[in-house]
């Protein structure tokens, strides 16, 4: 039997590629005539360039960079020079994992250093960006990749604005000095999330607390988007709220896409055929997915679902396996086989995290003892 093991992350417990290995150890287990097709995903989220360069095989560009508080940071990107290609993970430069939590507040945190990255691949001859936003600082709507990139954010009086809490007064954008190789690159930025960039489920509301803002600096930071979608559309034409995927990364998908013509996209669905997942499907028996948890939020957009969908277009059996499962409304039901929870019940957080490896290959051995496509 074949089976491909295609897992995203388990969110503070395993990379993707680690939960790969721990799915294999408990298929081998199982059965040491079992194949086991390692196919590691990322849907958009932390660490989805990193995946992509190790599954691409680019070479990974170090350097340094300007962190989300304005501190140098370590920075690196992959490139592939076959079709001069630049792979970058925002969070590299601009996440939060950069920050303690007493630093977080994303009405001064910048996403300037991604900017620089992107710079950085321009300078290299880059035609074509694969972006992955997820794990960012900010809400920023863009603004600091964007003045990386040459873009002046002004108020009425003229004076250049400095962090994403001062955008509430922007008065209109200049590119006098704008980087106009931006215009000839292929930008696809990885999306993990639908939510729009304004509003109750916008970019601020949702997103703001998370990266440290209190209710007041959620007003603010989306009096700000707003302020920075009238300008842009007024320079551009282009609706920052009017695009798919808009509030990804506090916003930073929309003002790419705004200012700079890069499209959002399905970060799972581009992930999969960029990396020839397809190619693997078609070989396997069974399919294990799964991430920290599977539930109504897994349908839209997020990694395992994708892997789901595809394997149902093909007729395999589609294993999930998660640390929390909440199917009450029967949602995932009909794209997957079987849904398991690998945590022995009862167990506490801290401890699910600590074993979640040992747990995956213990259901997984568990699993395969008594499913059979």
């Amino acid at each position: 039997m074949i089976v491909l093991a295609a897992p995203n992350a388990f969110k503070n417990a395993l990379t993707a590629e680690a939960a790969t290995h721990a799915i294999e150890r408990g298929i081998l287990a199982a059965d040491p005539s079992y194949v086991c097709i390692p196919h590691p995903i990322a849907d958009g989220g932390d660490g989805t360039g990193e995946l992509l360069i190790t599954q691409l095989h680019a070479t990974c560009i170090e350097g340094m960079a300007t962190g989300p508080m304005g501190q140098p940071v370590p920075a690196s990107f992959g490139w592939l020079e076959h079709d001069q290609t630049a792979i970058i993970d925002m969070s590299t430069a601009s996440g939060i994992r950069l920050l303690q939590q007493e630093q977080l507040n994303p009405c001064l945190a910048t996403s300037f250093g991604t900017g620089e990255l992107i710079r950085h691949a321009l300078d290299m001859g880059a035609q074509r960006i694969l972006l992955g936003m997820g794990g960012s600082a900010t809400v920023d709507g863009g603004m600091g990749i964007l003045s990386a990139l040459g873009a002046q954010f002004l108020d009425e009086a003229g004076v250049a604005l400095q962090t994403p809490g001062e955008l509430e007064r922007l008065s209109h954008i200049d590119l006098s000095h704008w980087d106009v190789r931006i215009e000839a690159a292929q930008i696809s930025i990885l999306c993990d999330v639908h939510n729009p960039l304004l509003g109750p489920e916008g970019a601020a509301a949702i997103f703001g607390p998370q990266k440290g803002a209190t209710p007041q600096m959620v007003q603010t930071l989306e009096a700000g988007l707003s302020r920075m979608r009238t300008a842009a559309m007024a320079l551009t034409g282009r609706d920052m709220s009017d695009v798919s995927h808009a509030g990804t990364a506090g916003g930073a998908a929309a003002g790419l896409y705004a200012l700079a013509g890069a499209m959002p996209v399905n970060g799972i669905e581009h992930f999969l055929d960029i990396t020839a997942f397809d190619v693997r499907l078609a070989r396997c028996d069974i399919v294990v997915t799964g991430e920290g948890s599977l539930d109504a939020q897994t349908v839209h957009g997020k990694g395992p679902f994708g892997v789901a969908l595809r394997a149902k277009k093909m007729g395999k059996p589609v294993i999930g396996l998660a640390g929390r499962i909440d199917d009450s409304q029967g949602i995932l039901a009909p794209y997957f086989d079987l849904l398991h929870n690998i945590n022995p019940i009862p167990t506490d957080l801290p401890t699910a995290l600590q074993h979640t490896a040992q747990n995956l290959e213990a259901a997984m051995l568990s699993i395969l003892n008594t499913f059979r496509p």
